[in-house]
């Protein structure tokens, strides 16, 4: 049973508490859509004794996160039964610049994710999670591409980690200073940072009659992109 960021802190074990309640999240749906939306997360887990924080891209289905790695990753080769792991999954909104060092901050959305983690063995579910695997990094991939090999499939873990609580944090807005301090004259304010496209590059072994995919023109077209010639910055 997920524990969403809607339940009183008090029912969270201490590990998976938000220490800032007041940047707390209370919407489930805007803790799974930040983790929709980023393309890499960090998977922590501890491995012969020693903590270790691993890269990995991402997709759900459901209330379960998919994870994917070379059977040679270091987590899939050592994930035998169940075990317990930690995601996070971070947007950079802006960078918050204050009369003083000590208020310096970022705005931010971030996800942590406590749930145990176990190998995808059954068919049908590894089929789905690849499937999500790779749309995640590009919305309809999947259908543009020739079909995974035996091999590759053989060559490809997937790990499922089954959610167990979900919680989000969210700082937004201008710095807050120390009221002695908003008359000083120092520039004070937010950078915003954007994610986009900067530049579409073909494989130099492309032929040049190859038209662009539907799943890059439409990844283009939310990010109101789409106009960009093939090889142009954005």
């Amino acid at each position: 049973m997920t524990e969403t960021p809607t339940a009183s802190s008090d029912r969270l074990p201490p590990h998976a508490r938000i220490r800032a309640r007041k940047r707390a999240v209370t919407q489930e749906a805007d803790a799974w859509a930040v983790l929709d939306r980023v393309a890499l997360s960090h998977v922590g887990f501890i491995d012969d004794g020693r903590p270790m924080v691993i890269p990995m891209i991402h997709a759900r289905i459901g209330e379960t996160i998919y994870l994917h790695g070379a059977k040679a990753t270091r987590i899939v080769k050592r994930l035998g039964a169940s075990v317990p792991v930690c995601l996070t999954a971070t947007l950079l909104d802006g960078l918050v610049l204050a009369r003083s060092a000590f208020h310096h901050s970022m705005n931010y959305r971030c996800v942590m994710v406590h749930g145990t983690a176990r190998q995808v063995s059954d068919a049908e579910e590894r089929h789905q999670a690849l499937i999500a695997l790779t749309d995640h990094l590009l919305p309809g991939r999947w259908d543009e591409v020739r079909p995974m090999s035996d091999k590759e499939e053989r060559a490809t873990g997937v790990i499922a980690v089954d959610v167990e609580h979900i919680t989000m944090k969210r700082r937004e807005g201008p710095p807050v200073d120390d009221a002695e301090d908003y008359a000083l004259p120092i520039w004070a304010g937010v950078i915003d940072i954007a994610k986009r496209a900067v530049a579409v590059h073909p494989d130099p072994a492309l032929d040049a009659s190859v038209p662009r995919p539907a799943s890059l023109d439409a990844f283009l077209e939310a990010r109101g992109e789409a106009s960009a010639p093939r090889g142009d910055k954005t």
